[in-house]
């Protein structure tokens, strides 16, 4: 692993400027932390040939039972001012996006460069997602959203649900350590969710063409050793395997939380939405039953809430 590490790091070294900040800082920012893989045996149920035509099917009731799931909180315990301090493609971030936007919750988005970190030089924490709310900053994504919803749910405090909390550990410890291998799969898939990541990013052109091409070819050689890493191999089979446990969670449930998403649905749904069209994916929705619920968290989350400048 550390000699792999090395090549991708040497690679950035050498497609950098010595003016440009330290090229570690890319990897580190866009490989989520590492935690042991757990393997799930794979469900018993047959593989569909695809899920566009159930998922067609299905829209309408999809959305009928979605629009009537969302309850967005009381103004009065709405924040007056969210800023998020992110990465575009971070699935913690898109862990709080979700969350943000199905509760109706207005933020801004300060998209903060991978390289320099410049946006986020004020903070003594140096990952995102940070999320300042009303001037205090809140750090780490699951701690956010437990944060937020027992401010804005005082009612339903977080820590009750325990069939959520389980499921939401499995978001962090498993799911988004199944994403990477599969993004940057091959050179091509690499490529791809590099224009992703730049075309939001927060970089100058050349910064933009730099951080494509070598970003990709670190990433590229950092995610076959992530599969040699936690036994993965197939990485494919592996993004299935986690789709199929998490509609085995469902059992039947349009969402874990019954009629309405709760907070492990959001999660779920929040490290998906990045990669969802890209070509990891759509082989996911194509070949796994999770098209019908993923349709369904689309509809009910709605738009987003984000403010534009």
């Amino acid at each position: 692993m550390a000699r792999a590490q090395g090549l991708a790091f040497h690679l950035l070294r050498r497609a950098l400027s010595s003016s440009t900040p330290k090229p570690r800082l890319l990897v580190q920012s866009i490989t989520p932390s590492i935690s042991s893989y757990t393997h799930h045996q794979s469900s018993s149920r047959p593989r569909p040939i695809s899920l566009a035509l159930a998922g067609a099917l299905s829209f309408s009731v999809a959305i009928s039972t979605a629009a009537l799931a969302k309850e967005p909180p009381s103004p009065d315990l709405l924040p007056r001012n969210v800023v998020l301090y992110q990465y575009e493609a971070c699935p913690f971030c898109n862990k709080v996006k979700a969350f943000l936007d199905y509760h109706d919750i207005p933020y801004e988005v300060v998209e903060v460069n991978p390289l320099s970190k410049k946006e986020i030089k004020w903070s003594e924490y140096k990952k995102v997602p940070i999320l300042t709310v009303d001037g205090d900053p809140l750090v780490d994504s699951s701690d956010i959203i437990e944060k937020l919803s027992n401010r804005i749910h005082p009612e339903e405090p977080v820590l009750v649900d325990d069939e959520g909390k389980k499921w939401r550990r499995w978001v962090d410890d498993h799911l988004v350590h199944v994403l990477s291998p599969n993004i940057y799969r091959n050179t091509s898939e690499a490529l791809e969710s590099f224009e992703y990541i730049t075309s939001h990013g927060n970089f100058s052109f050349t910064e933009r063409l730099t951080v494509k091409y070598a970003g990709a070819a670190a990433m590229y050689f950092v995610s076959k050793n992530l599969k040699k890493k936690y036994n993965i191999t197939d990485e494919r089979a592996a993004l299935y395997e986690a789709a199929e446990t998490w509609v085995d969670a469902l059992d039947g449930r349009n969402f874990l939380g019954g009629s309405k998403p709760n907070l492990a649905d959001l999660a779920v749904f929040g490290v998906l939405r990045p990669i969802r069209h890209l070509r990891a994916g759509r082989d996911m929705v194509d070949n796994t039953h999770i098209g019908e619920w993923y349709t369904r968290m689309e509809t009910a989350v709605g738009e987003s809430s984000r403010i534009m400048s």
